[in-house]
């Protein structure tokens, strides 16, 4: 993992195979604080531990993951939030972007390579928003400068 200090991250699944299986792929990658739920309330108990990215499936019981991600999201809308299904369903996708998730995963052969290259965006946004405003600024005047 390329950055100096681990993300705080937080797996949602009720089926506790993949959310061990997540958990431990996690770890062999370098993530250190991770934290699981088996549920979405116990989840949304635990937001003010101030999680970072939030892997979430979709279908639990008592809340499924796109109300448990709208409950997230109206508590802190910074939290970057990715909705794990085991359904091919587009609507289900479409209405996890339009409710604030970052990206939808698909559970299947490739998840986990998923898991990868989406924390690798989520990093790189992360970074991008901590460098000051004056640089971006600073950029657009030069790239203008060489128009």
């Amino acid at each position: 993992m390329e950055t100096s200090q681990s993300p705080k991250i937080f797996i949602v699944d009720d089926d506790i195979f993949c959310r061990e299986i997540y958990e431990q792929h996690l770890k062999n990658v370098g993530y250190t604080d991770i934290t699981s739920f088996d549920n979405g309330q116990d989840c949304i108990n635990h937001l003010t531990e101030e999680p970072d990215i939030i892997f979430l499936d979709h279908r639990m019981e008592p809340l499924d993951g796109i109300e448990v991600l709208k409950k997230i999201k109206r508590f802190n809308p910074d939290i970057y939030l990715v909705l794990i299904s085991g359904q091919e369903d587009m609507q289900v996708a479409i209405n996890a972007l339009k409710y604030g998730a970052f990206d939808y995963i698909i559970k299947g052969e490739n998840d986990l390579e998923m898991i990868n290259s989406i924390l690798k965006k989520i990093l790189n946004v992360m970074e991008m928003l901590k460098k000051p405003k004056a640089a971006s600024w600073t950029k657009l005047f030069s790239y203008l400068n060489i128009l």
